[in-house]
Protein backbone atom coordinates (compact mmCIF):
# COMPACT_ATOMS: atom_id res chain seq x y z
CA UNK A 1 0.00 0.00 0.00
CA UNK A 2 1.71 3.67 -1.21
CA UNK A 3 0.70 6.58 1.31
CA UNK A 4 -0.13 9.97 -0.40
CA UNK A 5 2.23 12.34 1.66
CA UNK A 6 0.85 15.64 1.53
CA UNK A 7 3.36 18.35 0.51
CA UNK A 8 4.11 21.05 3.41
CA UNK A 9 3.01 24.04 1.51
CA UNK A 10 -0.74 22.28 0.56
CA UNK A 11 -1.87 23.36 4.26
CA UNK A 12 -5.65 24.86 4.00
CA UNK A 13 -7.51 26.87 6.37
CA UNK A 14 -9.79 24.52 8.17
CA UNK A 15 -12.81 25.02 5.83
CA UNK A 16 -10.80 23.59 3.14
CA UNK A 17 -10.97 27.03 1.28
CA UNK A 18 -7.58 29.22 0.78
CA UNK A 19 -4.41 28.12 1.44
CA UNK A 20 -3.20 28.93 5.14
CA UNK A 21 -0.66 31.35 5.66
CA UNK A 22 2.87 30.45 4.66
CA UNK A 23 5.09 29.37 7.80
CA UNK A 24 8.20 31.67 8.40
CA UNK A 25 11.55 30.37 6.79
CA UNK A 26 13.25 28.47 9.73
CA UNK A 27 16.40 30.89 9.83
CA UNK A 28 13.32 33.83 10.73
CA UNK A 29 11.93 31.64 13.90
CA UNK A 30 14.42 34.21 15.77
CA UNK A 31 15.71 37.37 14.45
CA UNK A 32 18.89 38.88 15.98
CA UNK A 33 19.11 43.21 15.84
CA UNK A 34 22.83 44.51 16.93
CA UNK A 35 22.94 47.83 18.29
CA UNK A 36 26.56 49.52 18.83
CA UNK A 37 26.47 52.05 21.33
CA UNK A 38 29.51 53.53 22.94
CA UNK A 39 29.89 52.27 26.02
CA UNK A 40 28.32 48.59 25.15
CA UNK A 41 27.11 46.28 22.15
CA UNK A 42 23.84 45.24 22.36
CA UNK A 43 22.30 41.93 20.77
CA UNK A 44 18.31 42.18 20.77
CA UNK A 45 16.82 38.53 20.22
CA UNK A 46 13.32 38.10 18.71
CA UNK A 47 11.54 34.62 18.45
CA UNK A 48 12.47 31.20 19.66
CA UNK A 49 15.64 29.68 20.98
CA UNK A 50 16.16 26.03 20.00
CA UNK A 51 18.22 23.57 18.49
CA UNK A 52 17.42 25.27 14.97
CA UNK A 53 18.22 28.87 16.11
CA UNK A 54 20.48 28.20 18.87
CA UNK A 55 23.81 28.13 16.23
CA UNK A 56 22.46 31.53 15.08
CA UNK A 57 22.96 33.28 18.60
CA UNK A 58 26.27 31.61 19.17
CA UNK A 59 27.13 32.87 16.10
CA UNK A 60 25.97 36.47 16.77
CA UNK A 61 27.42 36.47 20.46
CA UNK A 62 30.34 35.36 18.86
CA UNK A 63 30.96 38.18 16.53
CA UNK A 64 29.74 40.33 19.06
CA UNK A 65 32.87 39.01 21.54
CA UNK A 66 35.08 40.23 18.65
CA UNK A 67 33.76 43.71 18.17
CA UNK A 68 33.31 44.64 21.55
CA UNK A 69 36.72 46.98 22.05
CA UNK A 70 36.40 46.83 26.06
CA UNK A 71 32.78 47.21 26.17
CA UNK A 72 29.87 45.25 28.18
CA UNK A 73 27.83 42.85 25.69
CA UNK A 74 24.18 42.84 26.48
CA UNK A 75 21.32 40.82 25.27
CA UNK A 76 18.33 41.88 25.51
CA UNK A 77 15.95 38.55 25.87
CA UNK A 78 12.55 40.33 26.56
CA UNK A 79 11.17 39.33 22.91
CA UNK A 80 12.27 35.75 22.96
CA UNK A 81 9.06 33.41 23.63
CA UNK A 82 10.80 29.99 23.59
CA UNK A 83 14.36 29.42 25.14
CA UNK A 84 15.00 25.54 25.20
CA UNK A 85 17.66 23.66 26.37
CA UNK A 86 20.36 24.40 23.48
CA UNK A 87 19.95 27.99 23.89
CA UNK A 88 20.66 27.95 27.49
CA UNK A 89 23.72 26.00 26.83
CA UNK A 90 24.45 28.76 24.06
CA UNK A 91 24.14 31.35 27.13
CA UNK A 92 26.07 29.05 29.56
CA UNK A 93 28.71 28.69 27.45
CA UNK A 94 28.85 32.28 26.22
CA UNK A 95 29.18 33.19 29.75
CA UNK A 96 32.46 31.16 30.17
CA UNK A 97 33.89 32.76 27.00
CA UNK A 98 32.85 36.17 28.01
CA UNK A 99 34.60 35.45 31.88
CA UNK A 100 37.48 33.33 31.09
CA UNK A 101 38.61 33.20 27.55
CA UNK A 102 37.99 36.61 26.56
CA UNK A 103 38.65 38.70 30.14
CA UNK A 104 35.43 40.41 29.87
CA UNK A 105 32.80 41.34 32.43
CA UNK A 106 29.78 39.11 32.92
CA UNK A 107 27.47 38.41 30.20
CA UNK A 108 24.67 40.44 31.23
CA UNK A 109 21.18 39.04 29.71
CA UNK A 110 17.54 41.35 30.04
CA UNK A 111 15.03 39.63 31.06
CA UNK A 112 11.04 39.76 32.03
CA UNK A 113 9.94 38.21 34.91
CA UNK A 114 6.92 36.95 33.45
CA UNK A 115 8.53 35.52 30.03
CA UNK A 116 8.79 32.20 29.73
CA UNK A 117 12.89 32.86 29.34
CA UNK A 118 12.96 32.86 33.58
CA UNK A 119 12.09 30.09 34.36
CA UNK A 120 14.24 27.51 32.60
CA UNK A 121 17.33 29.93 33.44
CA UNK A 122 16.43 29.70 36.94
CA UNK A 123 15.45 26.20 36.74
CA UNK A 124 19.02 25.01 35.59
CA UNK A 125 20.93 27.43 37.87
CA UNK A 126 21.95 29.72 35.08
CA UNK A 127 20.33 32.67 37.10
CA UNK A 128 23.68 31.94 39.58
CA UNK A 129 26.11 32.44 36.37
CA UNK A 130 24.30 35.82 34.39
CA UNK A 131 24.04 39.07 35.21
CA UNK A 132 20.34 39.42 34.82
CA UNK A 133 18.33 42.69 34.64
CA UNK A 134 15.13 43.95 34.06
CA UNK A 135 15.71 46.38 31.33
CA UNK A 136 18.67 47.14 28.93
CA UNK A 137 18.70 50.35 30.93
CA UNK A 138 19.55 48.60 34.53
CA UNK A 139 22.34 46.39 32.21
CA UNK A 140 23.80 49.13 31.26
CA UNK A 141 23.94 51.38 34.63
CA UNK A 142 25.19 48.14 36.55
Amino acid sequence: MVRSVKPAGDERTPDGAEHAAERPAREQLLDIRPEDRDDALILFLDGEIDGLTAPRMRAAISTAFDRLDGRMLVLDLTEVRFLGSAGLRTLLDSAAEAVTHRGYQPLRVVVDENRPVVRPIEIVGLDNVLALYHSVGDALAA
